[in-house]
């Protein structure tokens, strides 16, 4: 007995040395959600009165939600039908804004996450008015098909997008007029269609569509553009061999934070810490040099290659009407294929291939 006694006041004082076991911060589901309130100079043990569901004070748009229910998921169905309710025209002309500015390469406003005072004006106040009003309450219906009605219906992104790509601002040619350039040369007045390089994500897709190697499938797990490691500390480095996983479209590719794409990451393509509503539009020697020696572009130009001899044959005249098919979509002038059947008989069609790639009119919409 005395044996166990003392152990036990040996295991006692031990505990007694031991340091408090560290706390975790955790999250809980609760029935009813607790009262906020208004916590003085931020200071989180001085609260205040309670604060009720709403949004700012200076909106002048009031959302009651006193007598909603308490539950959280219908709190935020609540707001959001207030926000999406077809009374209320911000949502609208942002979101119609934000569709021109991606088929144009800026809105018309060209401050698309801000439409306040300190906002840009409208290039063309009437249009954006005239879109946003058709993107909730639709007039112009296909019934050709149930495909295009159900496209045609209140808050169809579809449907706007049909309007702008079938519009005669949109179809008009890129040529520059030069007393057009003097008094516009920015194109906002849609005097042309604004030449604009590709991004960095239809840019890649593009490639690997042309060499054949594209995988449409959707849904399903990513990939990821960096060598996984062991070590206690992540560290990111970028692939170097490219296999059927990464060929993938690259919406399905992992965003890392302050990490960019080996390759294409320097054609302004954000990180996935930042927030872009408007991406920069640098051109850079990085830029170049990138396409033309990156490994990817390498092996999807042999890809092309390869793909020309199985369905072009041995012909030099087959494989450069197709390649100018496939990259181009259209056929080559006599010059062009003359210069193309040079080139393949010098330095090899994997060369043409890749010379394809890094062609203005393969990089840029015109």
């Amino acid at each position: 007995m005395k044996e166990l006694l003392a152990r036990r006041a040996a295991l006692e004082g031990r505990i007694k040395e031991l340091t408090t076991v560290p706390m975790v911060y955790a999250g809980k589901f609760v029935e009813k959600p607790e009262p906020t309130h208004r916590l003085h100079r931020g200071d989180p043990m001085q609260e205040r009165e309670v604060v009720e569901p709403g949004v700012l004070g200076v909106v002048p748009a009031r959302f009651a939600l006193r007598d909603a229910p308490t539950d959280d998921q219908k709190r935020r169905l609540a707001l959001a039908q207030w926000i999406a309710d077809p009374a209320n025209p911000l949502p609208a002309r942002v979101m119609v804004n934000r569709l021109w500015q991606y088929h144009f390469g800026e809105g018309l406003v060209s401050t698309p996450s801000d439409f306040g005072k300190k906002g840009a004006l409208p290039s063309h106040p009437e249009l954006l008015d005239w879109l946003a009003a058709e993107f909730v309450h639709p007039t112009l219906s296909d019934e050709r098909s149930a495909k295009r009605r159900e496209a045609s219906r209140p808050w169809s992104l579809k449907h706007i997008h049909r309007l702008i790509v079938t519009s005669a601002a949109y179809r008009q040619a890129s040529a520059a007029r030069p007393e057009c350039l003097s008094a516009d040369a920015a194109s906002r007045l849609l005097w042309r269609f604004p030449p604009q390089r590709l991004e960095a994500e239809v840019l890649r897709d593009t490639i690997l569509a042309v060499s054949g190697k594209l995988d449409l499938r959707a849904g399903g797990p990513g990939f990821s553009a960096f060598e996984p490691n062991d070590n206690y500390v992540r560290v990111y480095n970028p692939k170097r061999e490219f296999g059927p996983p990464e060929w993938r479209r690259m919406v399905y590719m992992t965003k890392v934070r302050m990490q960019q794409d080996a390759t294409f990451g320097a054609f302004d393509c954000p990180d996935g810490g930042q927030i872009a509503p408007k991406r920069m539009r640098s051109t850079t020697p990085l830029q170049a040099l990138n396409l033309l020696n990156s490994g990817f572009v390498l092996q999807q130009a042999d890809f092309f290659a390869s793909r020309l001899e199985h369905e072009a044959g041995k012909d030099p005249k087959a494989q450069v009407r197709l390649a100018f098919e496939l990259a181009y979509n259209r056929l080559p002038a006599r010059e062009e294929a003359e210069a193309a059947r040079a080139l393949i008989k010098q330095e090899g069609l994997m060369l043409f291939c890749r010379a394809l790639f890094n062609s203005n009119e393969f990089i840029f919409v015109e």
